[in-house]
């Protein structure tokens, strides 16, 4: 075994034993305690709590107080075999009706109890040997989750830890965790005007305001551009389609649980008041994917091996119901516009296409600053074939095409045995951020479903009837995600590009200033430079910085000099003042920097 994996190991069971620790402290601290759960995470752990009265952060420094003085007591982790009456019988002795709902779903045999100390928990484990062998650790915060993360049952209270080998590295993720406080996609959301969430609206549903309209739409016309040069037609489907071709498609049955329920379209006002059946009942459902309209578009007209590839692109938003408290700003929203793409292709031109997507990943990765990224291949698992459509020879031609695409763009990926969807095969590219955090971006899908479902053929080269295989393919995974991405990469500070407004006017005096700051501005939008005017009755200081915490890329100060010379005096976001020029010089210097779209550090 490896030292990489022997670390691995050790860590997980190190935090899963920090997570008893907790529970016995906070079992110590308030005696009427029930027990949910307390998993490993990444980077550490957390337990679900029903306690007595809520916790606050100060609550915190005095369980780890009690955490670190049963860590000086050594307890030994013993591992107990039990029947299942034996466990139901202890958890209803202890009061823990979490515990034999849990208990209550397990067979008998094959049930677990862990000991350190006076705590005692339901559990497989791993554990280490006892609790002076646990290493660093901090508690973090405090959150509320529902019980088995469903919102129709009681909220518990859960507390998150960090857990490292040693004080260095946890210090060093707590200095990570603070870096990404100050780059929190939902502060700067608010401060920088770009868009906001309302509970009269619906959580999940974000408004884009002016300026993140801005930044959306620039995006979004690089997206239409790019495309549009590398092959692709553009195509839109609609917001909802008939409940029939969602049955069609299995989503109703394999995906239901993610969908808003049915609509009925074709009732009277008098039917809905009176809850009455219509007599024209059309069922619609609002759409969780794009695919199956495509589907149909392609299915509309017969194809030829001379057609294809098909490369069929669209942003098409989509809806669906995610749990409250799995919402967080745009990383995790109801509403979610999926850059799409569905390209059709033989069984021949399969590698080809996959590696112009491959190349077109990282081309956009590039583009937005992201050099850093990981890709796994998620494959069937092979011990359970059962559990996916499509033939045996089907997903190992499709496997393999996916490993010689990863071989040939020199991608280093990481294998991952029965993460494949029982659809097909993928390949999911994160990028890494800033401050090392990995995001799930692009994905590249086989799908055996469809083209099952719906019956999609081509004619071959020998004028018959042939399946072609079909391609998911998305290069942010959601614009909404992507932008709460960007936001943090660069702390709301954008390239020149993408910024929603790239130059701010300040003039010295509204009074005097002001017209020679509106012709400025109407040189500079001539140019489609995207530009305001700051005409508040302010100070030039306070003007400054209030486009500094605009992140406004550059500032124009304009005042008697620079009238009498016609000039303007420039000053960056970053760096020092390029002091005054010709507003000629100043456009040429931010056009090229526009233009090559470079990516400040």
């Amino acid at each position: 075994m490896s030292k990489k994996i022997e670390n691995e190991e050790y860590l997980h069971a190190m935090r899963h034993s920090l997570a008893h620790i907790m529970a016995e402290a906070v079992q110590d601290m308030f005696p009427e305690v029930q027990f949910g759960i307390g998993p490993v995470i990444d980077n550490g752990f957390y337990y679900d709590f029903d306690l007595p009265r809520t916790l606050v952060p100060e609550d915190l420094p005095l369980i780890e107080k009690k955490m670190r003085h049963i860590i000086k007591q050594n307890n030994k982790f013993k591992r107990q075999e039990v029947s299942k009456k034996e466990a139901m019988d202890f958890f209803e002795k202890a009061k823990e009706p979490y515990k034999k709902e849990l208990i209550d779903e397990l067979e008998d045999g094959e049930i677990t109890l862990y000991r350190s100390g006076k705590f005692v928990d339901l559990c497989k484990g791993p554990h280490v040997e006892s609790t002076g062998k646990v290493g660093a650790f901090k508690l973090t915060h405090i959150s509320g989750a529902y019980w088995r993360g469903d919102e129709k049952n009681k909220m518990l209270q859960r507390i998150y830890g960090v857990a490292f080998a040693t004080q260095e590295e946890v210090d060093h993720y707590l200095a990570m965790l603070e870096e990404a406080k100050k780059r929190d996609h939902r502060r700067l959301g608010k401060e920088l005007d770009l868009f906001m969430i309302d509970p009269m609206v619906g959580s999940g549903l974000p408004l884009w305001l002016p300026k993140g309209a801005m930044l959306y739409k620039t995006i979004e016309d690089f997206w239409y551009n790019t495309h549009l040069k590398n092959g692709y037609e553009i195509v839109r489907t609609p917001h909802i389609g008939s409940k029939k071709l969602w049955e069609k498609s299995g989503h109703w049955n394999f995906y239901n649980a993610s969908m808003y329920p049915p609509m009925e379209v074709g009732k009277s006002l008098e039917e809905h008041q009176k809850g009455v059946e219509s007599k024209v009942k059309e069922e619609y459902l609002i759409k969780p994917m794009n695919c199956p309209f495509q589907v149909v578009m392609y299915n509309s007209k017969m194809h030829s091996y001379r057609d294809l590839p098909k490369r069929w692109a669209e942003v098409g938003t989509v809806y669906r119901y995610e749990q409250s408290g799995e919402l967080n700003g745009l990383l995790r929203v109801r509403c979610i516009s999926i850059d799409d793409a569905h390209i059709i292709v033989t069984k021949d031109q399969a590698l080809e296409e996959l590696m112009k997507v491959v190349d077109f990943i990282k081309f956009f990765f590039k583009t937005f600053g992201f050099e850093d990224f990981v890709v796994y291949l998620s494959l069937r698992d092979p011990k359970n074939n059962e559990k996916y459509v499509g033939d045996n020879g089907g997903w190992e031609f499709t496997e393999g095409v996916l490993e010689e695409v990863a071989k040939k763009k020199k991608l280093k990926v990481i294998r991952e045995e029965g993460e494949a969807a029982f659809y097909g095969p993928k390949l999911d590219f994160k990028v890494k951020d800033a401050i090392g955090r990995e995001w799930q971006c692009s994905t590249l899908q086989f799908d055996f479903n469809l083209p099952e479902r719906f019956d999609m053929t081509y004619i071959n080269e020998n004028g018959e009837e042939e399946r072609p295989y079909m391609l998911h393919r998305a290069l942010f995974g959601s614009f909404e995600r992507f932008i709460g991405l960007l936001i943090e990469q660069y702390s709301g500070a954008f390239p020149l590009w993408l910024s929603p407004t790239q130059v701010r006017i300040i003039p010295v005096s509204t009074e005097k200033h002001m017209d020679y700051a509106n012709q400025i501005t109407e040189e500079l939008k001539k140019k489609d430079f995207r530009v305001e005017v700051d005409s508040a009755e302010e100070s030039v200081g306070k003007k400054i910085r209030n486009a500094e915490l605009a992140k406004v890329n550059y500032m124009i100060i304009v005042g008697d000099r620079d009238i009498e010379n016609n000039t303007v005096s420039v000053r960056p976001l970053a760096g020092e003042d390029m002091g005054a020029m010709t507003l000629k010089d100043f456009v040429k210097i931010i056009k090229k920097e526009r233009d090559k779209k470079e990516i400040k550090e």
